[in-house]
């Protein structure tokens, strides 16, 4: 199939070899083609992507989420809320106020907890730079481990009937909270006419560019730097296939570090083209947007430092998990 990013391709060789006259094998050649190739591709797949998925945001209403969510204690209402989180926009620190949100509608605590590992860790953004740089199997095998994760840690926690390890006020913002009556929702989707839609999209595309541009060519910079300049060996001898810790010790750095992904993903695509395997790579990359010192400051607001404890080692564990996972599928 042919690739539909050639044309970047052939202008970045054009522009490095011909006109800057440097050769794809030399240090600076190879840097440039990188920087050259990977920002205008991957903003393309940005803008596209984004307004396809604002457009199709326009049929999720808040209050309709908390109704399909409501009540469901089992499985499948886990599921669903990762599948929600996919479909939102937010990273760690934004999904808390909905999280919280949740909570108050009466979401059960575990359901709760699958849409906000989801929501950061396999949003669009996300989605659409993995597509651009590693192709539509490992894009796919990323978002069904990152959905599993979330079921698998959310269901967990429900199982384990943690609500007393919530501060009391949340359950006393329920308490406050004025019935409804969802059977009787205003839930009319053609209240928005498709031109509407178009609009929104158009819309949040344009913020999401706005919002992450300089990140992605930041990251694509510094990913650069590491294709052309940094040696193979140096990448493999710490985090290679080779090393049996190297996962654990990617997530490990991943926890506490807080980047945007649009910033994080251009380099780890540098790491692997060194040689790093993709299992490794993508567990920092899950580590660093699933877990953020921010994240935890805030819910730290809403949850008990026990329960807060519980959720940061199940998604950890289920992290380093993944990247095996991935590691061992992938060799």
């Amino acid at each position: 199939m042919a690739d539909p990013f050639s044309p970047f391709n052939w202008l970045a060789t054009k522009i490095v070899t011909q006109i800057l006259g440097l050769s794809l094998e030399s240090n600076l050649g190879s840097s440039l083609h990188f920087f050259l190739y990977d920002v205008p591709k991957v903003l393309t797949l940005l803008i596209i992507i984004s307004f396809v998925v604002g457009t199709l945001q326009t049929f999720l209403q808040p209050e309709k989420v908390r109704y399909w969510l409501g009540g469901k204690r089992t499985i499948l209402g886990n599921f669903m809320a990762a599948m929600v989180g996919i479909v939102t926009p937010f990273c760690s620190c934004s999904a808390v106020p909905l999280f919280i949100g949740f909570l108050e509608a009466g979401v059960p605590l575990g359901v709760t907890f699958s849409y906000l590992i989801s929501a950061p860790m396999v949003n669009e953004v996300a989605v659409i730079l993995l597509w651009g740089m590693f192709g539509a199997k490992v894009t796919l095998m990323y978002i069904g481990f990152g959905v599993l994760l979330a079921l698998v840690a959310g269901y967990t926690i429900g199982l384990l009937n943690l609500e007393t390890w919530v501060e009391p006020f949340v359950w006393e913002l329920q308490k406050n909270r004025q019935p409804q009556n969802y059977e009787q929702l205003d839930f009319d989707d053609n209240a928005m006419t498709w031109k509407q839609r178009f609009q929104q999209g158009q819309f949040q595309s344009s913020q999401i560019f706005q919002s992450v541009w300089l990140y992605v060519v930041f990251g694509i910079a510094i990913g650069a730097g590491i294709h052309g300049y940094v040696p193979a060996d140096l990448i493999t001898s710490w985090a290679g296939a080779s090393n049996p810790l190297a996962v654990p010790i990617a997530t490990m750095i991943g926890v506490p570090l807080y980047a945007n992904i649009a910033g994080v993903l251009p380099i780890t695509e540098a790491l692997v083209h060194k040689g790093m395997p993709l299992g490794t790579v993508l567990s920092f990359t899950m580590a660093v947007t699933a877990l953020s010192l921010p994240e935890i400051v805030i819910l730290r607001k809403v949850l008990q430092p026990k329960l807060l404890l519980v959720f940061i080692s199940l998604v950890t564990v289920g992290i380093i998990s993944v990247g095996y996972l991935f590691n061992f599928l992938l060799t």
